[in-house]
């Protein structure tokens, strides 16, 4: 068992290498870190657009003051799903949720996969519910699997997990240094779940925890999915080439600029001039020889009033793929019913594909693991979107298409 967990986590690494690469270019050009070298971005385009598209997203799809879910009986016999929804909607509220999401939105929009991991908080918490988005490069998946990694301090796992006894080899290291970095894999095929360290060898030898989830914690959606493929592609993927050529623009049109700036220079080399001691500042006075040529300017042969006509279309196509152009508030102006219905048809072609995804992979996992955690902890009665209840989505963007339909 535990080498075909092994190789199931190979495999899965294995399918996500190719991935690496481009979110790392797709983070790079719209939410660099530290670690990128910020001093060769020189477009913000993409990097605003995507903030308005994940704000758009947060806006339709979760706004906390709207009715957002709603389970309706399916017969006479069926638990109470107005009390369950009540409950749901209210320990959701009371959570994190709602400030989390939109970190898994941004991922959404940028890589086209994100992860939301959902946690049962302690009793006498606020909320039941406690919610974390796992960065991407932590995450790799199967189509039965999830694989999350993460280097945290040995006092930490131990904390975790404290029914975990470390090795032999790593107990006398772990008390000299408690916070010594140690790699945690944690899995879930199906419903058994199982934590070890990856420090080579078998994963029997080196197991922290086992048991099972009766849901997914782990919420995995994505925006579209091309047919064999298990990660999603987002927005900023398919306008990375419009995302880099757009950059690489405006850092030649900087350059230029200096150029026209400071501008070209040549002298003759006569023996006489010395070209270590000239500045080329404001009111410098540049002494040369009698009857020598001094410093002469150079006029460039670069004419560069065509990468204005280049950068306004890139900059045209990657706000049209990221919606920019096609997503608003309906507030932005005053609108005649017309306009606004039209905008909502808009909106439902853009975001009708997505959005049928995301209630699928996102929405109904959601509310189902919060079911399942409020019926075990005796809060509700036990309920099955299955067999019990309805889940209907409320939310503003499943209300434009309740209006297309009826249109």
């Amino acid at each position: 068992m535990q080498n075909n967990l092994q190789q199931m986590y190979r495999r899965a690494l294995d399918l996500r290498a190719p991935w690496l690469n481009r979110w790392d270019n797709a983070l790079r050009y719209t939410m660099p870190t530290e670690d990128d070298d910020v001093a060769t971005l020189f477009d913000a385009t993409a990097a605003d657009a995507v903030d308005n598209l994940a704000a758009s997203m947060y806006s339709l799809l979760t706004p906390p003051e709207s009715l957002w879910i709603s389970l309706i009986p399916e017969s006479e016999d069926s638990p109470d799903a107005a009390t369950a929804a009540m409950a749901l909607r209210a320990n959701l509220n009371d959570s994190n949720f709602y400030t989390t999401i939109h970190q898994c939105y941004l991922d959404l929009v940028i890589l086209g996969t994100a992860c939301l991991f959902m946690a049962e908080n302690p009793i006498g918490a606020d909320s039941a519910f406690s919610f974390t988005a796992i960065p991407m490069k932590d995450i790799a998946i199967l189509s039965n699997a999830v694989f999350h990694t993460a280097s945290m301090p040995a006092r930490e796992v131990m904390e975790k997990y404290p029914s975990w006894t470390p090795p032999a080899e790593l107990r006398d290291a772990i008390k000299k240094d408690p916070d010594m970095p140690l790699k945690l894999v944690q899995s879930l095929v199906g419903k058994d779940f199982t934590a070890w360290l990856d420090v080579g060898g078998d994963i029997e030898n080196n197991i922290v925890s086992k048991g099972t989830f009766e849901t997914n914690p782990y919420l995995i959606f994505r925006w579209s999915v091309a047919s064999g493929e298990l990660y999603g592609r987002g927005p900023v993927l398919r306008a990375l080439p419009d995302i880099k050529t757009a950059n690489k623009v405006v850092e030649l049109v900087l350059k230029n600029a200096t150029i026209a700036v400071s501008g070209i220079w040549q002298a003759d080399d006569d023996g006489v001039i010395n070209l270590s001691n000239i500045n080329l500042t404001p009111g410098a006075i540049i002494p040369k020889a009698v009857g020598s040529s001094g410093l002469t300017p150079l006029s460039s042969g670069a004419d560069f009033d065509v990468s204005q006509i280049i950068l306004k279309d890139l900059r045209e196509r990657i706000r049209h793929a990221l919606l920019a152009d096609r997503l608003g508030l309906l507030s932005e102006k005053e609108m005649t019913a017309t306009e606004i219905m039209a905008r909502n048809a808009d909106m439902m072609r853009i975001l009708g594909a997505t959005y049928g995804r995301l209630l699928h992979e996102f929405i109904r996992p959601l509310c189902e693991r919060g079911l399942q955690i409020l019926s075990r902890r005796g809060v509700i009665d036990k309920i099955s979107l299955h067999s019990d209840a309805e889940l209907k989505y409320i939310a503003p963007i499943a209300k434009m298409a309740i209006e297309e339909t009826l249109l």
